[in-house]
């Protein structure tokens, strides 16, 4: 099989057109078979949009293809992962049973690897399954009620759940990890087209099913899934782990075990508190804080694609930066075509916002966060879950000036720095109950200046990013981890055993780079348990 890239074919376009241009490619040769590695959109020549492709193709007469003058054909090199094989038996009399703390996509993943290597793992998630854990959300939607237990943040499949469901990276993968996550989640009902989209997104309601059959899986391979179980203490003799505690429906249990995969995410506070003391080694690190903007989706596109552009495109990505006048960066983030902005809030008394799409991302708004980076010299203190108090905060005060209600403001007002009285053109798309009230009250005024220079640079690179009618709410803290829990070369903590993961520990930014670190984890969790035979 050989691989050729940047096959460009004008949209609208059909599979017969794909077919006719690698035959064109290959002289006029027809392939045997072939596959698409790679789409994207080329939209730099608007009104004419292209995409282009990578693909990979069978022919009869390879060699000739390969050495035929202006060729660019050459043989595939993809990586295929496999989780590395035990070799050895399974731990007999006075084996523990790993435990994985957390059932996002860092512990979803670690799981179905150590389950599938016959470690029949105990998964510990203080969250819904993933059905009860809908109904939450939309009460706390619906009526502002909160479960602390069971939200945005916390259940079954993790944040990720409920959100726009993006699968791109940034992390350079020579083990082919990366497309390992994307065949699994196809393999449990995620699109196809998630394996070469250059921006490969699920939607929150594919998600659902796909995280419920991850977990069917890891149970008809003999793990355990416990869930509104929530880990609440750590015991070790002379730093090797000898058991965790924890509460199960507000039963307190203690469970032994030496291998312990800490996968709780970013939101888990109390969790991060506990281990600290504990004298877990962690440390603070930078995050984003910043707003939520809407736009009319039509808009977006229009300004993307061009006018007139063909319906078969998806709604359109976009993403921005600026560096400010500050020496700070502001940014798009977790961009949202066709989407909805959703209260994510996970403690009584303090709000946050984030976006989220369905897989037809057929909003009709699309919303970003626009964020400022903010770093451990900001924090109140130098304490190392500084960053957390930090968030506070801002989510306390976005809590209380709408009465735990979402704060939406007018772009024009918040630069103006008065309340909205009214909407302007559009209307907001928003997931929970909404008022109006003054961002700036909730903000530092370092990120409100950011912010204000940013809309106004975006103004510039897409026609009508700072109309005055934009919609903003907020706040959007939640963007990343404001911890790093220290991990060796081994991925273990300072108590060995325990092994720190995903995005909650401070090593992973998304659900594709979170499911990756949690292979990569579980790998060293397995080299571990069969080390202490």
């Amino acid at each position: 099989m050989i691989r050729v890239s940047g096959i460009k074919i004008r949209i609208p376009h059909d599979e017969a057109k794909l077919h006719s241009a690698i035959r064109r490619q290959a002289k006029g040769m027809k392939p045997l078979s072939y596959q698409i590695v790679r789409r994207s959109i080329d939209a730099r020549k608007k009104p004419e949009l292209y995409y282009v492709y990578t693909i990979d193709a069978r022919f009869r007469e390879e060699k000739k293809l390969l050495h035929m003058k202006g060729s660019k054909w050459t043989m595939t090199s993809d990586t295929v992962y496999s989780f590395p094989p035990c070799n050895k038996e399974l731990p007999g009399s006075g084996f523990k049973r790993p435990v994985v703390v957390g059932f996002g996509p860092a512990g979803l993943f670690a799981s179905l690897m150590l389950a599938r290597v016959g470690l029949c793992p105990i998964v510990l998630e203080r969250g819904d399954p993933v059905d009860l854990r809908q109904e939450k959300v939309e009460k706390l939607f619906r009526d502002k009620v909160l479960d602390p237990e069971s939200n945005i943040q916390f259940g079954e499949g993790g944040a990720g759940t409920f959100s726009d469901g993006k699968l791109n990276t940034m992390v350079k993968d020579k083990t082919g990890r990366n497309h390992f996550v994307l065949k699994e989640l196809a393999k449990h009902g995620a699109p196809k087209d998630i394996l070469y989209e250059a921006k490969p997104h699920i939607g929150t309601d594919i998600l659902r099913e796909v995280v419920r059959s991850i977990r069917e899986e890891i149970i008809s391979l003999g793990g355990e899934v416990h869930f509104r179980a929530k880990m609440i203490g750590i015991h070790d003799r002379d730093h090797l782990l000898e058991n965790i505690i924890y509460e199960e429906d507000g039963v307190r249990k203690t469970l032994d075990t030496d291998t312990l995969i800490l996968a709780i995410g970013h939101s888990a506070r109390d969790t991060f508190s506990v281990l600290y003391d504990h004298g877990i080694d962690m440390t603070a690190k930078a995050f984003a804080i910043g707003i939520r903007v809407e736009h009319p989706a039509g808009m977006i596109d229009e300004s993307m694609y061009g006018a007139g552009y063909p319906e078969e495109l998806p709604a359109a990505n976009y993403k921005l930066t600026h560096q400010c006048s500050d020496g700070r960066g502001i940014y798009s983030f977790c961009m949202c075509p066709g989407g909805y902005v959703v209260n994510s809030s996970s403690e009584p008394g303090h709000l946050c916002v984030n976006g989220m799409s369905y897989s037809g991302r057929d909003g009709s708004n699309s919303n970003s966060a626009i964020i400022t980076t903010v770093t451990p010299e900001d924090y109140p203190s130098d304490h190392p879950l500084a960053g957390m108090e930090y968030q506070r905060i801002y989510e306390k005060a976005a809590y209380d000036l709408c009465g735990g209600s979402i704060p939406v403001q007018l772009y024009g007002d918040f630069r103006d720095d008065q309340i909205s009285t009214s909407l302007g053109t559009f209307e907001p798309q928003i997931k929970g109950r909404w008022d109006f009230g003054n961002l700036r009250k909730c903000l530092p005024d370092y990120i409100c200046r950011d912010i204000l220079e940013g809309m106004e640079a975006f103004g510039k690179k897409i026609q009508g990013y700072d109309r005055p009618d934009t919609i903003f709410s907020g706040v959007e803290t939640r963007t990343s981890s404001p911890v790093r829990i220290v991990r060796d070369e081994e991925f273990q903590s300072n108590i060995r055993g325990l092994f720190p993961c995903g995005e909650g520990a401070g090593y992973a930014g998304g659900i594709t780079s979170a499911a990756m670190d949690g292979i990569r984890v579980a790998e060293a969790a397995v080299n571990y348990i069969f080390s202490r035979k």
